[in-house]
C-alpha cells in the first residue's frame, strides 16, 4: 500500500493555503485561486515559480521563499493536522492486515517528519519525500522508488492519491491507483478507480482490485 500524504491522509492542503497566502502578502501580493490550484501536488520549486509569476515577481529567489514557507508551515503542522475522512481507519486496517506500507509525498523530509507526529511514523515501512528523488510527481520515480524499497512489484501495489500529478505519477509507475479528490476535481485515466471518500475503501476491496489487475 502506497499512500500520498497532503490531501489524501491529512487535510493539510488548507494549511498550505495559509502559508502560501501569507508568503504572497509578505511580498506585497495576493495569491490567485487558479495559481494555488496549479500548485497542488507539485514540488516546492514548481510551486514557488507559480507563486512568483502569479504576483508578478518572477525574480524572487525560490530557495529563500521555500525556507520561509517551510518554517511557517512547520509551525502549523506542529499545531496538529486533521485526518481526511476514513484515512486513519483505512491505514489502521492495512497495518492490522500485515500489509507493507509506504508514504509517498512531494513534501520535503523536514516537514514530513513534523507531520509524522500526527499520522505516526510507525504506520509506514518506507517514507519517500519530494527532496529524496531526482524527479518528483507526476514522474513515476517516487512510486517506483517506494515499491523498490518495499521489495514489491509496483503492479501489485495499490497507490492512494488525491491530485492530478499524484495520480499521473502512480499510474505511470504501473500501480493500481485509487483516486480520492480533495481540493481539485480529477479526470483520471482509464483503469484508475475514483471514489469520493476513503470511508468507502477497505483491504478486501483493494485486494480485489489487485486480483483484477492480475487476471486482466
Amino acid at each position: 500500500m502506497l499512500f500520498d500524504m497532503d490531501g489524501t491522509l491529512v487535510d493539510s492542503e488548507k494549511v498550505w493555503d495559509v502559508g502560501l497566502k501569507e508568503l504572497a502578502r509578505r511580498y506585497g501580493g495576493e495569491l490567485s485561486t487558479p495559481a494555488r490550484t496549479r500548485m497542488i501536488g507539485t514540488s516546492m520549486a514548481e510551486s514557488m515559480d507559480i507563486l512568483h509569476i502569479d504576483i508578478a515577481q518572477p525574480w524572487r529567489d525560490p530557495e529563500e521563499s521555500v525556507r520561509w514557507l517551510e518554517n511557517r508551515v512547520g509551525e502549523l503542522f506542529a499545531a496538529g493536522l486533521l485526518w481526511r475522512p476514513g484515512a486513519r481507519e483505512l491505514l489502521a486496517e492495512v497495518r492490522a492486515a500485515g500489509l507493507a506500507t509506504a508514504l509517498v509525498t512531494a513534501t520535503r523530509r523536514n516537514l514530513v517528519e513534523v507531520a509524522l507526529g500526527t499520522i505516526g511514523a510507525h504506520n509506514f515501512d518506507v517514507v519517500v519525500c519530494g527532496d529524496e528523488v531526482g524527479r518528483t510527481k507526476p514522474d513515476p520515480e517516487p512510486y517506483l522508488t517506494a515499491a523498490a524499497k518495499l521489495g514489491a512489484d509496483p503492479r501489485r501495489c495499490v497507490a492512494v492519491e488525491d491530485s492530478p500529478t499524484g495520480v499521473a505519477s502512480a499510474h505511470a509507475a504501473g500501480c493500481v491507483v485509487v483516486a480520492v479528490p480533495c481540493e481539485v476535481a480529477l479526470t483520471p485515466p482509464d483503469g484508475v478507480v475514483e471514489i469520493d471518500s476513503l470511508e468507502r475503501m477497505d483491504v478486501a476491496t483493494m485486494r480485489k482490485l489487485v486480483a483484477g489487475r492480475a487476471a486482466a
